[in-house]
Parts: structure tokens; sequence; C-alpha cells
């Protein structure tokens, strides 16, 4: 259960998709002018080195953030957060979700961040000391239902786990119906990767069945190695914010050109 190390595969083409979605929403959210809630339940450790050995070993990065950063304009949001992190913290910089909303948030808004594994929690709480947000060495799940109906009420919960507790499969649809009926009105959002098994398949027919207006959007990718078993990245997005699927399009567009 807290095997998992998120710097193995920072900076992978999974990331771009997630993070630039993230950003896109996050930046969203703040361009009125009312603060909001920041909930994530699996926040990994924030701050990764792309030059360390464990990135280097995979290839995740070079094949992900490295090949695609040319994709992004000025302007756009994640570009934004990961070149303030890497004038911060070095070329070889690369931002979990914490630190994208970390950079992206204003300073009247609330962050909430979970994560279980000691090591990667103390390298969260490391990263984020500068910052503002709240970081809980505890089960995510049990976090976000004890928090919601956070305050404030505008905002967005992350759900990013490792699946490597495959009962999540079986948990989040349940976690999420929870979530969305004490907190009706937040953007609750949900990473899953695209597994050759198919074993995300009946979460998906479930989670559908439960939220029929929710978005899903997904993107495919080449193995990165032989033997891999994810290829491709999925959100699922519930309460999606007006004109994210202009953005879904422009990295189905990207990512279709990698295959």
């Amino acid at each position: 259960m807290l095997s998992y190390q998120h710097h193995y595969h920072a900076g992978n083409l999974a990331d771009v998709h997630k993070h630039a979605l993230l950003a896109w929403m996050l930046n969203y959210l703040t361009q009125k002018n009312k603060p909001l809630s920041y909930i994530e339940t699996h926040a990994g450790r924030a701050l990764y080195d792309l030059a360390a050995p464990e990135a280097v070993k995979t290839g995740e990065a070079a094949m992900g953030i490295t090949r695609t950063a040319g994709w992004f304009a000025k302007d756009h949001p994640y570009r934004k957060s990961l070149e303030s992190i890497q004038k911060n913290h070095g070329a070889t910089a690369y931002p979990g979700s914490p630190l994208i909303a970390a950079t992206l948030l204003r300073d009247d808004d609330t962050l909430h961040f979970a994560e279980l594994h000691p090591g990667e929690f103390t390298a969260l709480r490391d990263a984020l000391w500068h910052y503002k947000g709240h970081t809980y060495q505890q089960d995510g799940f049990q976090l976000a239902q004890s928090l919601c109906p956070p305050e404030p009420r505008r905002g967005l919960l992350l759900i990013d786990p490792s699946y490597e507790v495959k009962t999540d499969y079986d948990t989040i649809p349940r976690v999420l119906q929870t979530l969305n009926r004490k907190w009706n009105v937040g953007i609750l959002t949900l990473w899953y990767p695209i597994l050759k098994s198919g074993a995300h398949l009946d979460m998906l027919a479930q989670l559908q069945q439960n939220h029929p207006t929710a978005l899903r959007h997904e993107v495919t990718f080449p193995p990165i190695r032989d033997g891999h078993r994810m290829t491709g990245s999925g959100l699922f997005v519930i309460n999606p914010p007006y004109g994210i699927e202009r953005e879904c399009k422009f990295l189905s567009d990207k990512f279709r050109r990698l295959t």
C-alpha cells in the first residue's frame, strides 16, 4: 500500500495530460474574484527532479514533458507553473499537482493536501513550507469526506491514486458519489490510467451510471517501454467548468500526433 513513489514517473505523458487540464481548471476558477477550496487526496511529494536516477532510469519524463513542453503557449497556466517552479528550483525541477495548485492559486484560497506514505509526506511538507496550504499524513479519502463540503464552497477536488491498492477501483465510485452529495457544487476530478488489462473499465461504467453529465476525457499514447501496462490517461470530471471541452480538444489533437 505504501510502496508507490511517483518520482520514477514524474513528468510522464499521463502527468502532462492531467496537469495541463488541472492547471486550466484552476486558472478558470481564479478568473472570478471569489476565494475557493482545493483538496487533494493523494498528493505525493509535490516536487521532483527529472535528472534524478529514478526519473532517468524509466525515461518517462524524456518521453513526456521534455518532449511536449513546446505544445503550450507562454500564457498557458501549465507552462506558467512549470516556469515558476524551474525558476525557483532549477531547470530539471518538475511540479506535482500540489505545487501546480500552490503556484496558481491565491492568498485567500484554501488548500488541503493528504499523503499517507511517510517519506512522501515529509517531502510534500518540505516542498510546500513556504506556500499556503494544509498538509495531512492520513488517508485521503477519509480527509476529503471530513472536509466536504469545504469552506469556501467554490473549488476543486483531485483524486489521483496510484491504483496499487486494487480495491480503489471499487472504492472510488462510492467515494465520489458521497462527495458529490456533500459538495454538489465542487468540481470533483478523478485521474485514472488506461490499462491494457481493462482493469479501469468497470469503475468507469459505474461512474458514468452515477454521474451521467460528467466529462470523461482520455488520451492514448505508445507504451513507454516493452511490457508497460499503461497506454493512456483519463480524467473524469463531475461539474466540469465551462469551456473545458476546447482544452480537451487541444490536448487530444496533440496526443494524437504521438501515436
